[in-house]
Parts: structure tokens; C-alpha cells; sequence
């Protein structure tokens, strides 16, 4: 009985901790993928091959995205607690967690996307030229929409990244898988929840990587 007990317990405090790590995962992939988009635009734009080239606006930018990519994220998460708590009035737990999973992405998928639009075909880009469009619609019609599977495969890479740093999350309250597999299964000793939370991220990020690989096939 106590094992059944024990057993329900676990599954329990699991259940909770999965959906913490589905939530912070989420919001903070819906986030940057929609703050890093800006970036990645102004940086393709003022590139030296593009649309509108400028060497200053390029530098500094890309010089801002390099640092903020640069810090590790276990640091980063300390020095944002401040702006963590101006931001969401506090600087533990799950809500709270995903402001420095934000902002931790936001360079990441930033220059991803910067790649991917860098890569469309120049070939394209004056053969759109050539036929009158403007520089709003070669970059909609040309980068953008050519670029969507290569930026699909960057928001999975950021989406699997993300359920590694929610791990770590978990050392300010955060919550979520990583957070129950330390708490328990290592600090605790309790093998059975290290090895559970383990199986549950690893069949969690094949199942990430399966859709993305499926989705990139149907867009391609």
C-alpha cells in the first residue's frame, strides 16, 4: 500500500512539474521568437549585403547580440532578478522564470534568424528586383517566406535549448522537471524521481524534435 502511495505521490508532484516546464517553455519560446524577429530584421536590412547596408547600425547591434549570447545562463538569471521583479513583481517561480528564459533567447534565436534570411538565394532577390518590387516586399515575399523552414528548424533547436534552461530555473524557485529532478532525485537521494524526470525530458525533446523535423519536411 505505501508503495502505491508512494508511487501516486510521485506521478503527482511530476504531473505538476511537467506542466510548470510546458508553461515556462512556451511563453518563453512565444516571446522570443517574437522580440528576437526584430533584431533579425534590422540586422539582415543593414547587413553589407543587404537591402539597406549600414556598417554602424550593423555593428552595434550585432556587437549587443554577441554579448547578451556570451553570458551563461545560471549567471544571467542572477543579475536579472531585479529586472525580473519589475517586470512581473517578483523573482521566484514559474511566471518569474520566464523572464531570464526570454531574454536568454532572444539573441539566440535573433542571430538564427539572421542567418536563415541571409541565406535566401541572391539570385531571387534580383530577379524580385527586376520585376519592380519594393524592399518591404522582398523582404516579405523573398526572405521571409523563403526562410520559414530554415527558421522552423531554429525555433525547435531554441524550443529543445529552453527545456534545458528551465532546468535551471529551478535554482530560483522556477519549478518545473529540472527542478524535481534535483530537488529529489539528487539532493534527496531518490533515484526513482532522477530517472523519471530524466525519461519524461528526454521523450519530451524527441517529441519536440520529431514534430520539427516533420513540419520542415512539409514546408520544404
Amino acid at each position: 500500500m505505501s508503495g502505491i502511495l508512494s508511487t501516486t505521490g510521485m506521478g503527482t508532484v511530476v504531473f505538476t512539474a511537467f506542466k510548470q516546464t510546458l508553461y515556462m517553455v512556451f511563453w518563453s519560446t512565444l516571446f522570443s521568437v517574437i522580440l528576437g524577429f526584430i533584431p533579425a530584421i534590422i540586422l539582415t536590412l543593414t547587413a553589407p549585403d543587404g537591402l539597406k547596408p549600414n556598417k554602424l547600425v550593423y555593428e552595434i547591434l550585432s556587437f549587443i547580440v554577441n554579448v547578451f549570447r556570451s553570458f551563461p545562463f545560471i549567471i544571467l538569471l542572477v543579475i536579472l532578478i531585479p529586472f525580473t521583479r519589475m517586470v512581473v513583481g517578483k523573482s521566484i517561480g514559474t511566471t518569474a522564470s520566464i523572464v531570464p528564459l526570454t531574454v536568454s533567447a532572444i539573441p539566440y534565436i535573433a542571430r538564427v534568424f539572421e542567418t536563415s534570411l541571409r541565406e535566401t538565394n541572391p539570385g531571387v532577390i534580383e530577379a524580385a528586383r527586376s520585376f519592380g518590387a519594393s524592399n518591404f516586399q522582398i523582404l516579405m515575399r523573398v526572405y521571409v517566406k523563403e526562410s520559414i523552414p530554415r527558421m522552423l528548424n531554429g525555433v525547435v533547436l531554441l524550443i529543445i535549448s529552453l527545456i534545458g534552461y528551465s532546468a535551471m530555473a529551478g535554482t530560483v524557485g522556477g519549478g518545473g522537471i529540472g527542478d524535481i529532478a534535483i530537488r529529489y532525485g539528487y539532493q534527496q537521494y531518490k533515484t526513482d524521481y532522477l530517472i523519471v524526470c530524466s525519461i519524461i525530458l528526454i521523450a519530451f525533446v524527441q517529441l519536440i524534435q520529431m514534430i520539427g523535423n516533420h513540419m520542415y519536411k512539409k514546408m520544404s
